[in-house]
């Protein structure tokens, strides 16, 4: 499939092959964002003698239709195949699938099934919410985790969104402020950044609690319960005193696990990652109706 060969080990800037045919990708570090080339996801989907053309006329119909992706695509220099570097039309992950519902090709309609199947279930959480946690619950099952890592991670969702309410109910904005206050409680506690945390593991896209031990999981708790108990009480009124509380209760987190570490004798913070698109990638497609 086109995204399991997209997805899949992807290396930075990388050109991924497909059915034969490559499609050149970008890492945005900044963004924490993936890029493809769309004249070349246009050429795998549609094995078009001139994908270049195509795009160019599937380009004037989207703007017609009034779509914005054409207009929020950016573009990047990429290696052509006379090994120049030139500006070329690239698309996240999101523009992608956008891009890919307007392809009349038999290969983009299983893409097409799923996005409709994905869309209905969304809809169907909104009217009872307790499917979301029965749909991770089951996504985490088909990635191949334990039960017990399991259970750990759906704790940790708890604790994250308890912590996430008092931020909330202290004046943090969500996004940026919410951002760095992960990182103050990530770096005092693991002395990493989010980032650097991530990166340690061989991580991009991927979710950073998704891919740490139970230890990790467990610490990282203990961190975020501990904040939350500690705004509770001090009750910060602006974001600086956020901050502090934050680093306070990373800190208890970190000590504990530096005692673990004194006593076992060996680091918590490990480069193990739990990465497996292959098998995250196949459930989708053995999801498609």
């Amino acid at each position: 499939m086109l995204l399991l060969a997209m997805t899949d080990k992807l290396e930075n800037n990388a050109p991924q092959p497909f059915e034969g045919k490559k499609i050149r990708t970008a890492w945005n570090e900044d963004q924490e964002e993936w890029y493809f080339s769309i004249v070349d996801v246009v050429g795998a989907l549609t094995d078009s003698p001139n994908p270049n053309n195509y795009w160019k006329v599937l380009k004037h119909r989207l703007k017609e239709e009034g779509s914005q992706l054409v207009t929020n695509c950016n573009q990047l220099k990429m290696q052509s195949s006379d090994g120049k570097f030139y500006n070329t039309d690239v698309a996240n992950t999101e523009q992608l699938l956008r891009l890919i519902q307007s392809v009349p090709s038999p290969k983009a309609e299983p893409f097409k099934l799923w996005l409709a199947m994905v869309g209905k279930e969304r809809i169907d959480e909104t009217i009872d919410p307790e499917l979301t946690i029965e749909r991770a619950l089951a996504t985490y099952l088909k990635k191949g985790y334990s039960r017990e890592w399991i259970n750990q991670r759906l704790q940790a969702i708890q604790v994250r969104k308890e912590l996430t309410d008092e931020w909330q109910d202290r004046g943090v904005k969500q996004g940026v402020e919410y951002a760095i206050l992960t990182d103050e409680i990530t770096r005092a506690w693991s002395g990493k950044t989010t980032r650097e945390y991530k990166r340690f593991k061989g991580l991009k896209k991927e979710n950073l609690r998704d891919n740490m031990s139970t230890m990790e999981i467990v610490l990282n708790m203990l961190a975020e319960a501990t904040t939350t108990e500690l705004s509770k009480e001090q009750k910060p009124d602006n974001f600086e005193d956020s901050c502090n509380v934050a680093r306070k209760g990373g800190n208890i987190a970190g000590n504990a696990r530096k005692e673990i570490e004194a006593n076992t004798g060996k680091p918590v913070i490990t480069s193990n990652n739990a990465v497996d698109f292959t098998k995250l990638l196949g459930a989708v497609v053995e999801a498609t109706p």
